[in-house]
């Protein structure tokens, strides 16, 4: 809105006049006035996107940021195809969640098997590479009483300070490190304010009109509006309270754990039930400050046109392709990585032409404490049939030029 203001100031100054303004003083003068920031880019753990502008969101997966352009826009949803045995997929949620723990942001999970509460026990712990040196916590309650003499042997700007210091200081910024290796601490995880949907517990709808997989969903999609609604991220809240995102975790759509038929049938008998859902989940992340990531076992779905209708209709989609279990597991030539990553589709927002990565072989792999994305090298085969083999095909595809062992001739 300040841009706006500045650019249109110059053309409305000529026919607007100021009797109180003294003389000479110019209108444009107000193209120098400090630009102050929108309340969206203060939001923690947010930036603006280089080529669109949208508010972007980290992924907790820094390389997947980079492949998707930059990070997750707010108000869009992320569909990933989960590899055979949901273990890497499983893995990108819980770094999704734990960046949002990080960043302060709300969480919404929501499961139909596992319980969210054993989701949110195994989050990576980040890693604490700008935190301050913390005292005991007697020592920091007795540096914080402002009656206490001592409290003034420490510098001002310290005394403020929470009695125990367990945020990372650099938790503004967009993006973390985690390590897998650890689980998150208790203490980070009690700061954020998590919202679960455990389908077991939940009460169905009590009209018998609605079949069971359209009641799983129709419940799932009742609670995230409910929750948008009632926390203020749909806008209703004044703009003078902190705005924030919510990070909304669903996994394992579409599985017979929902009730869905789609992993069971070529024609299932409410194939219509999953998109339908999404597309009214996209409808409330558009008008909110809410961002999703969902999981879907794509490789148990029969009918591709399902799962294309499914891809569709989510802004960006990425299939995860472990080698565990195949014969690439142990393939020489695949022994640095565990699995492909495969870059089903970009969102176009705000441009016509989307962002999308420099490289289309892309791999994983979970190293002891990282989960990363790389750029598929396979190592060259410099055996000597190959070598030689190279070689006569070299001589038989320049047969015009060269002849027997010479050099070509230019």
């Amino acid at each position: 809105g300040t841009a706006s203001a500045v650019c249109f100031g110059g053309s409305m100054a000529a026919p607007m006049k100021n009797t109180s303004a003294p003389a000479g003083l110019s209108f444009n003068s107000t193209s120098f006035q400090k630009k102050s920031r929108s309340k969206l880019v203060s939001i923690p753990g947010t930036r603006p996107s280089v080529q669109n502008g949208q508010l972007l969101v980290s992924t907790g997966v820094t390389s997947l940021d980079y492949v998707i352009g930059g990070g997750l826009a707010v108000g869009t949803l992320l569909l990933i195809e989960e590899d055979r045995y949901d273990s890497y997929s499983r893995m990108l949620l819980k770094y999704f969640l734990a960046e949002g723990v990080v960043c302060g942001h709300e969480l919404f999970v929501a499961s139909a098997w596992d319980h969210p509460d054993e989701i949110l026990q195994e989050l990576p712990a980040p890693i604490l590479d700008d935190v301050a040196s913390v005292t005991s916590m007697e020592d920091q309650a007795q540096s914080c009483d402002p009656d206490n003499p001592e409290s003034m042997k420490i510098a001002w700007r310290y005394q403020n300070l929470p009695k125990v210091q367990t945020a990372l200081a650099s938790s503004a910024r967009f993006g973390h490190y985690y390590d897998v290796s650890k689980t998150m601490d208790a203490d980070i995880l009690q700061r954020s304010k998590i919202h679960m949907f455990f389908l077991p517990e939940e009460a169905h709808s009590e009209t018998g009109a609605l079949s069971p997989m359209t009641e799983a969903y129709a419940s799932l999609l009742k609670s995230i509006h409910g929750v948008i609604h009632k926390e203020g991220f749909d806008g209703a809240t004044p703009q003078s309270k902190v705005r924030n995102i919510m990070r909304l975790g669903l996994h394992s759509l579409g599985s017979t754990l929902w009730g869905d038929d789609l992993c069971c049938r070529e024609k299932p008998t409410h194939g219509h039930a999953l998109t339908t859902f999404l597309y009214a989940l996209r409808g409330l992340l558009r008008s909110s400050l809410t961002v999703a990531m969902v999981t879907i076992p794509s490789h148990l779905i029969q009918n591709r046109a399902v799962m294309g209708r499914i891809t569709r209709l989510s802004d960006t989609a990425i299939a995860l392709e472990s080698f565990r279990g195949s014969d690439r597991e142990t393939n020489p030539l695949y022994k640095d990585y565990h699995g492909l990553l495969h870059v089903r589709q970009v969102p176009h927002l705000n441009c016509l032409v989307c962002e999308v990565p420099d490289s289309k072989d892309l791999a994983f792999k979970l190293k002891r404490k990282q989960f990363t994305i790389e750029r598929l090298h396979l190592p060259p085969d410099l055996s000597d049939t190959v070598s030689r083999v190279s070689k006569v095909d070299l001589a038989a595809g320049c047969g015009s030029i060269a002849t027997g062992n010479k050099h070509l001739d230019f």
